[in-house]
């Protein structure tokens, strides 16, 4: 591998870059727009244009395209290239500040929910400024918001913009509040934590399932699975090595700062995180760090799954969002400092985050909505479906001491003595961590468990930075009209966790009695994506995006139609797969057994070889049986589905997909998965786990 600090960043035209590429009055009004916003003058713009064409054209790329996340969840891009003709019959490579800042990709064919009709094709790509240019496949990527003709956001990157806009007005209110007049801007920053799952290619290739969805529909669970604990951390094998090295060099040369790697509790499951950024920045280095871990992986013969539940019966993946909010001069504002609970400044934006979440649980739930991520939530793999916050011991005791109005006594750090005098002595953290938690803080940051591990992280940002900064606008709404400031901060600090401490939950989430708790508390527990997304348009949460300018009523709509219409579409791909796999596959498969037993049992009894011939007889019955189920269990899951597609609501679609579609895709595969537990191996059509989860070496 190369030196680190030499490839770092070397296909990103970031900072230094534009230092060396562009005109000291050039860079400081571009700084200006990145850092606080200012308009971007034509003259500047084509300035950087130019400047990064020579740049990108330098390091070997031929086309430009504006990169961008619409609501399918992934990237799209429309590469052109830098030519253009010249009088004497050659090509220039060109490219215009007009190019840089705006391109037009057909609006009407992707997902808009009803914002734009096929006839209305034409939508635009704007740039983003503050998150850097990059070079994949000799091409010039450009980060930039997709909107429709008529302006409605078509992405995920225009409203988390607009919620980080959002937090900073609110945030910025109360640090005025407290006498800071320096800072310029408060940021939110993430670092998300990404699982995924590695397999074999030429395996994967005979899986149609895979292929198709991402996921096994059929499998019957391995002999061993991750019983034994002896994946999790555990040494990293060759092939595996080989491949987090390149994804590591690719990462880097794209400026992502992945710093982790480890094996993942699930055999074949493991995980790579990043060093926290700026919240845009960060979403869409995920979303690329996403895209180079299945290009490395193709590479190395694997294939990278990113499915919430690939495999049955050991856990899924998720990703784990790890949000903060920072000044420009580098405070973070969840730092609790030395002596927390005379922190005042931290206690009031600790209570708004409590405050934000209890009030807007449904949509951080909501944020994490899919198919995929029903398969996880609630499966003592991961959080359950239920929002609440762990704070942990020492700020527990801080919330009842101001609850109570006594003092503090506070938790001191405990030496931690290992019983051997050759192991160093170290400070023990104030309070343990809660992997079961779905919001979790963990010393200077919160921890966001929910999201799906193919999920962009925009959704989930942008909701936490709204509803915060809406609670830290009332924060700053009544302590501008306050006479004794110190007074009232410690009054509101005190009424809002008296308020909203239902939310805050230190225990096990895994545990049934919490959901009966949870209950009891008057907390939500939507278990699926159909139970939930419809309580975006309740009118609370309606009035929190559009009076923080998030967004407008019709895109509010407009998400709900197309997270219900994916959800559906998902599902019913899957459930078309299932009975192609299971009448072209499957059936084919135990018949061939069938009848080779059928022969031998015959020719037993012709010869009378044997006295008995119960093994032949007793599997045949059963195989028998099973056959006969497998084939009206796909032939009645065929008519759900066709009578699902007929549904024109979505709503009402996702309903049948829930109540009618999904438990008839579980009959068929338990019928399935118990033939390939009898069936010969011989026979068996496809790769088994066994096979998936542990023949990578």
């Amino acid at each position: 591998m190369k030196d680190v600090t030499d490839i770092f960043g070397s296909l990103v035209f970031d900072d230094r870059m534009m230092k060396a590429c562009l005109s000291q009055s050039v860079y400081n009004s571009l700084r200006k727009t990145i850092d606080e916003g200012a308009p971007l003058d034509v003259n500047c713009a084509n300035a950087v244009a130019e400047a990064m064409k020579n740049w990108a054209v330098e390091n070997g790329a031929t086309h430009f395209t504006h990169w961008f996340q619409p609501l399918t969840g992934i990237t799209a891009e429309k590469h052109d290239s830098f030519i253009t003709p010249s009088p004497d019959g050659r090509v220039m490579m060109e490219f215009s500040g007009k190019e840089l800042i705006k391109g037009e990709p057909d609006a009407s064919s992707f997902p808009s929910g009803g914002l734009r009709a096929t006839f209305e094709a034409r939508g635009y790509t704007a740039w983003d400024p503050t998150s850097y240019a990059f070079i994949k496949d000799n091409t010039l990527c450009i980060p930039t918001a997709f909107c429709s003709y008529t302006g409605e956001a078509l992405d995920k990157k225009t409203p988390l913009l607009r919620s980080m806009e959002a937090i900073n007005r609110s945030a910025l209110r109360i640090l005025r509040l407290f006498g800071n007049e320096e800072v310029k801007s408060v940021k939110t920053s993430v670092g998300p934590e990404q699982e995924y799952f590695l397999v074999d290619k030429e395996m994967y290739l005979k899986r149609k399932d895979l292929v198709f969805t991402g996921r096994t529909l059929f499998g019957a669970s391995a002999p061993k699975g991750q019983e034994m604990e002896d994946h999790y951390f555990g040494s990293i094998k060759p092939r595996v090595a080989a491949f987090m090295q390149d994804l590591n060099e690719e990462l880097w040369k794209h400026g992502i700062l992945a710093k982790t790697e480890h094996n993942e509790v699930a055999p074949a499951q493991h995980e790579m995180a990043p060093i926290f950024s700026t919240t845009n920045i960060a979403a869409d280095h995920n979303q690329l760090t996403m895209e180079l871990m299945q290009k490395v992986a193709d590479r190395h013969g694997l294939v990278c799954l990113l499915h919430e539940k690939p495999f049955a019966g050991v856990n899924g993946s998720g990703k784990h969002n790890n949000w903060s909010m920072a000044t420009d001069n580098g405070i973070n504002l969840l730092s609790p400092g030395e002596t927390p609970y005379e922190n005042a400044q931290f206690l009031l934006f600790l209570s708004a985050v409590i405050k934000a979440v209890d009030e807007y649980q449904d949509l951080l739930r909501i944020s994490v909505a899919s198919a995929g991520n029903d398969h996880r939530l609630g499966a003592n793999e991961a959080p359950p479906a239920i929002v609440s916050i762990f704070v942990g011991d020492e700020l527990e005791g801080i919330i009842e001491s101001i609850e109570s109005d006594n003092s503090y006594e506070g938790t001191k750090k405990k030496t931690m003595k290992l019983g051997a005098k050759v192991l160093p002595r170290f400070l023990r953290d104030t309070t343990d961590r809660n992997r079961t938690s779905p919001f979790a803080f963990t010393g200077n940051k919160f921890e966001f468990r929910m999201l799906g591990s193919s999920a962009s992280i925009s959704d989930a940002n942008i909701y936490i930075n709204s509803a915060v900064a809406s609670v830290l606008g009332e924060f700053a709404d009544i302590l501008e009209k306050s006479t004794d400031f110190e007074s009232d901060v410690h009054t509101l600090i005190r009424d809002t966790l008296i308020a909203h401490k239902r939310i805050i939950f230190n225990g096990n989430g895994y545990d049934e009695a919490w959901v009966k708790e949870a209950e009891a508390r008057g907390l939500s527990n939507y278990r699926t994506t159909p139970d939930c997304i419809p309580h975006m348009l309740d009118q609370k949460n309606v009035d929190l995006l559009t009076r923080e300018g998030i967004f407008s009523e019709k895109e509010i709509k407009s998400r709900v139609e197309t997270t219900l219409e994916n959800y559906s579409k998902t599902v019913l791909i899957e459930a078309n797969t299932m009975v192609d796999m299971a009448q072209r596959d499957y059936l084919p498969a135990i018949e061939g057994y069938t009848s080779e037993l059928l022969d031998t049992l015959i020719k037993k009894e012709k010869y009378q070889a044997f006295a008995q011939s119960g093994y032949e007889k007793s599997t045949i019955s059963k195989l028998s049986a099973l056959s006969d189920s497998i084939a009206s269990s796909s032939d009645e899951l065929s008519h759900a589905i066709v009578k699902t597609k007929g549904i024109a609501s979505e709503e009402e679609k996702s309903y049948s997909v829930r109540d009618n579609v999904i438990p008839l895709m579980q009959s068929l595969r338990a019928f399935v998965d118990e033939a390939e537990t009898i069936c010969s191996s011989s026979y068996w059509p496809v790769p088994v786990y066994g096979d998936l989860l542990f023949s990578v070496r």
